[in-house]
């Protein structure tokens, strides 16, 4: 397992920020208390909501999970639950349980896989991945438990784990919606039983456990993801999953209403393309024009949306000014022609 752990030292898709690192590894060293020193946090690059323990403490968190913590309570609330597995011991029961030496280089090849490393992961490893990663109903149970009281002992509020779980539920549902594909798909579901009922028992439980007077740690959260959230909104399009994604952005836009986020929900709104979601990206456009952090991308995207609907004019105005926010983008030749040709 050192050996694959040197592999995902490796990675392309590791992401190296110094101080994320730290601030994650951190959180994650005061939840584990005396079993600090055998915790090692990786955070990957990959839009999906996951996070998995191994049994020599080699945690993994991706960049789509923390792309939809709320705040800093939540990012613990769910190391919490993998260091809980790591003290249970759950995911050595596990091993004991493969069949053979085979069976687990195959597990970790997938693992690693899924990670980035080696051949690319596809949607079809990461599910399987999460099959193979899958604890039983006690295991998943106990390590809500471990979880909470960890956070709880931290000084967050135990009500913030139950939100984690009610925040993808949500998530689920629009997808459900829009596109009537949901849970069968989703990595993190595929492998945690019934998160609706999961979520009342741990609303439950924090309704004895007295302690939603503590900090969430909102702004301190934000603060250390910030620089990051472009790319990650940027990775979370390319799942072509419309609906999870507009929910999400959706929800972020209640803590942050800036122009970045609203470029970026417009953006969901145009690569879905049904019937109104041009006017909506629109809307949503001129929206990011009038806040702060508004990317240059948005006066492209708005001139393409012109353009296709026949506005040669205000496509030209936008184009414009694109080439003047952005005059070395990779595709400003191309829309260079489009002005030279007369949109």
């Amino acid at each position: 397992m050192s050996r694959e752990e040197e592999r995902l030292k490796r990675s392309r898709f590791l992401l190296r920020d110094a101080a994320l690192n730290a601030y994650v590894a951190g959180l994650a060293c005061r939840l584990a208390g005396e079993h600090c020193p055998d915790i090692r946090v990786y955070i990957v690059r990959s839009p999906f909501f996951n996070a998995a323990m191994a049994p020599n403490g080699m945690l993994q968190v991706w960049t789509g999970l923390l792309l939809r913590m709320e705040n800093e309570a939540q990012l613990a609330a769910v190391l919490g639950h993998e260091i809980g597995h790591y003290v249970g011991r759950h995911s050595l029961e596990q091993l004991r349980d493969a069949k053979s030496r085979t069976a687990l280089g195959q597990f970790l090849g997938m693992a690693l896989g899924a990670a980035g490393v080696g051949a690319a992961g596809s949607l079809a490893q990461l599910a399987l991945l999460a099959g193979m990663f899958a604890y039983s109903r006690e295991h998943e149970r106990e390590a809500d438990r471990i979880g909470q009281e960890l956070i709880a002992t931290a000084g967050y509020p135990p009500i913030e784990a139950a939100k984690v779980w009610q925040q993808l539920v949500a998530e689920l549902k629009a997808e459900a919606e829009w596109s009537g594909d949901a849970s069968s798909r989703s990595i993190f579901f595929a492998s945690h039983p019934d998160p609706e009922e999961r979520s009342q028992a741990m609303a439950d439980r924090a309704a004895t456990m007295n302690g939603d007077g503590g900090d969430p740690a909102s702004a301190a959260y934000a603060g250390q993801v910030r620089g990051h959230r472009r790319q990650w909104l940027d990775d979370e399009l390319r799942r072509r999953k419309a609906g999870e994604t507009i929910a999400l952005l959706e929800r972020l836009l209640r803590q942050s209403d800036d122009g970045e986020m609203r470029f970026f929900l417009g953006e969901a709104y145009r690569l879905r393309a049904a019937d109104g979601d041009a006017s909506r990206a629109l809307n949503e456009y001129a929206a990011a024009e009038s806040r702060a952090d508004c990317p240059a991308e948005m006066f492209r995207s708005r001139g393409m949306l012109q353009r296709q609907a026949g506005d040669m004019a205000a496509a030209g105005t936008s184009f414009r000014r694109y080439l003047s926010l952005r005059p070395d983008a990779d595709d400003a030749e191309m829309i260079r022609s489009y002005l030279h040709e007369g949109i």
